[in-house]
């Protein structure tokens, strides 16, 4: 029996759910890749809280790779923030806001990366430029660096750990949001929630295909599909926020316990009601602006060298 939503799912998120989905026609299905980039460029701006006051930003290029960062003056860390979509949706401006205030509120600098998107771009692009943007990070201070990302943007980072595997300098943890990291499409989640609010099985489906150009041999490689790695010791501390009604919820529970199970630090926060995407309804939906205060909290914690949970469960204390 699927899941009764209009009981799991509170009014807040409902609203939220239906303003997102008037950003789309009726065909949306029918879309173009140009046209699909177009509505959700739109949607985004429409949400766009604003920057805090006193965050300043500036774009730049690293090659042909442009990133933005955002700064206070500075912190005890910093965060390589990787955006969703996909890998076919999204740039610096659609998570513009999120950046800056995850800048404000944990006063690290933050910058966000403008990977290449799919279907002009093929995986193992999208890894290529997370590379790229690391070894600039790393360039530029000796200090931590905290990898987040939300939805294919976790999966980045959780593929840019895979990566560095073996190098000498590694991140001081990584903390993903909904993420989706190649678990095979058959996942209790995916069956549960394949007609989800926001994100579906199908979604899945399509977003996997177009990212290798269909060639799903890719797949296989675990900068693409962290899942599939051949073995989890090693991996900085991580910190997994997944959504309650999302097919994608069991990705990040059974990274978290791969992790935990090769004797790594790895904590998983399962926001009950939510649905894939939330971070856009912080500011509206009461049960999101609480998930992404503990974000925050861990993001925070991490790039201090503290773990973010403390040992009856709960969320540890952060600006």
């Amino acid at each position: 029996m699927p899941p009764d939503y209009a009981t799991i799912i509170d009014a807040e998120t409902w609203a939220f759910i239906e303003r997102t989905g008037g950003f789309y026609p009726p065909d949306a299905v029918d879309l173009t890749i140009a046209e699909q980039r177009l509505v959700y460029d739109r949607m985004c701006a429409a949400f766009h809280a604003g920057r805090p006051e006193g965050v300043r930003v500036s774009d730049r290029m690293i090659g042909a790779l442009p990133l933005r960062d955002y700064s206070t003056g500075g912190g005890a860390a910093r965060v390589l923030y990787f955006h969703g979509g996909g890998f076919v949706v999204g740039g610096l401006d659609s998570h513009d806001d999120v950046c800056a205030e995850l800048c404000a509120r944990t006063g690290f600098d933050v910058t966000a990366v403008d990977y290449r998107l799919a279907p002009e771009h093929v995986f193992p692009a999208d890894i290529e430029d997370a590379v790229t943007a690391w070894r600039d990070m790393v360039s530029r201070g000796e200090g931590p660096v905290v990898l987040a990302g939300d939805s294919a943007g976790g999966g980045l980072c959780a593929g840019l750990c895979e990566a560095l595997r073996g190098e000498a300098r590694q991140p001081a943890g990584q903390v993903l949001i909904y993420p989706g990291l190649g678990l095979d499409l058959d996942t209790d989640s995916m069956q549960t929630h394949a007609e989800a609010p926001m994100l579906t099985r199908a979604d899945c489906r399509f977003y996997r295909g177009i990212r290798v150009g269909g060639d799903m041999a890719k797949l296989d490689d675990p900068r693409c599909s962290p899942m599939r790695a051949g073995g989890f010791e090693g991996l900085p501390p991580t910190f997994v926020v997944t959504a309650e009604c999302d097919p994608l919820a069991d990705d990040g529970r059974h990274y978290v316990e791969a992790i935990a199970a090769a004797g790594g630090r790895a904590e998983l926060v399962c926001e009950a009601g939510l649905v894939h995407g939330y971070l856009r309804a912080r500011h509206s939906v009461g049960r999101a602006r609480a998930s992404f205060t503990r974000i925050v909290t861990a993001i925070a914690a991490l790039g201090a060298g503290r773990w973010p949970v403390d040992h009856d469960g709960s969320a540890s204390g952060g600006r």
